[in-house]
């Protein structure tokens, strides 16, 4: 087929009439369009986060260890509602699913340089975050609330006590909380951990005042340490959603996920499973 410039050269070399250049100029077009269209069909698109699980058959889920988000049975098995939403996406995408515990700190970095395909952890939707990968819509909200220590905070009024180099706050490293505790409290001492766990520990035994964390810990922090421990509020200090994310540059897999969340919101499976492992302690039996 001529290319476009030997048209470009045929109008420059004869002096056609307007009848006859107007011709040349759709048979112009034409080429145009139809070499377009050629090339688009032979630039295949790289195939999409769901096309390469399902090919494997494997749904790999980065995730970190938030009670009762994430946590170990007395088994050593995982369970909880991210685990639950893991499985119940795994089994409706028909492949089975691999758990990939991570650390907090480095999860984004891990997803970045494909350890597993999704975070699925309790992971709230920020700017800085969104910069680095695409979060699908919230299935869960994230709320953060206080638990401090009884002795060590007598006396001391929420929050303006707190904004205070001696004070010490626990928080998780890496996590919202952690942001909140910088934003509320930028005077105070904030004290990293790379678990929940110890962070909980420092504050029962006195060594921090104060720990931000995603309810329900806080609430049941003091459930099991009442003697110790106390909520100095009980409003949530901050409310963000939380979404599944994936790398960037894959709106067909946002897509499908975005919709797997619709059909579980609607169908109240979601409900159901937040009611379970956040409004009650039914699931206790199994890590105790």
């Amino acid at each position: 087929m001529p290319s476009p410039a030997h048209f470009i050269a045929l109008l420059k070399l004869r002096r056609l009439p307007l009848a006859g250049a107007l011709a040349c100029l759709l048979l112009l077009a034409f080429c145009l369009l139809t070499q377009g269209t050629a090339l688009a069909a032979s630039e295949k698109l790289p195939p999409s986060l769901i096309d390469k699980v399902l090919d494997r058959g494997v749904l790999r889920v980065g995730f970190s260890s938030f009670v009762p988000w994430a946590m170990q049975d007395k088994n050593g098995e995982f369970i909880g509602f991210e685990v639950d939403v893991a499985r119940r996406l795994a089994k409706d995408l028909g492949v089975e699913l691999q758990l990939v515990p991570t650390r907090w700190s480095g999860i984004i970095p891990a997803l970045l340089a494909d350890k597993f395909d999704i975070i699925i952890g309790s992971m709230s939707v920020t700017p800085e975050r969104n910069l680095k990968g695409n979060f699908t819509i919230p299935y869960d909200y994230a709320t953060i609330e206080a638990v401090a220590n009884k002795e060590k905070t007598k006396g001391m009024k929420f929050p303006e006590d707190y904004n205070k180099p001696e004070v010490v706050i626990a928080v998780r490293s890496g996590s919202t909380p952690a942001l909140a505790a910088k934003k509320l409290f930028p005077n105070a001492t904030v004290r990293p951990f790379d678990d929940e766990a110890p962070a909980v520990q420092d504050v029962i035994a006195g060594r921090s005042h104060l720990m931000l964390s995603s309810a329900p810990l806080p609430a049941f922090s003091v459930l099991r340490n009442p003697e110790v421990l106390y909520q100095p509020t009980t409003e949530p200090i901050s409310r963000q959603p939380v979404g599944f994310l994936i790398r960037k540059g894959d709106v067909d897999s946002l897509n499908v996920l975005d919709n797997w969340i619709r059909t579980a919101e609607e169908e109240g499976w979601l409900k159901d499973r937040r009611n379970y492992w956040f409004h009650s302690t039914d699931w206790e039996k199994l890590v105790r």
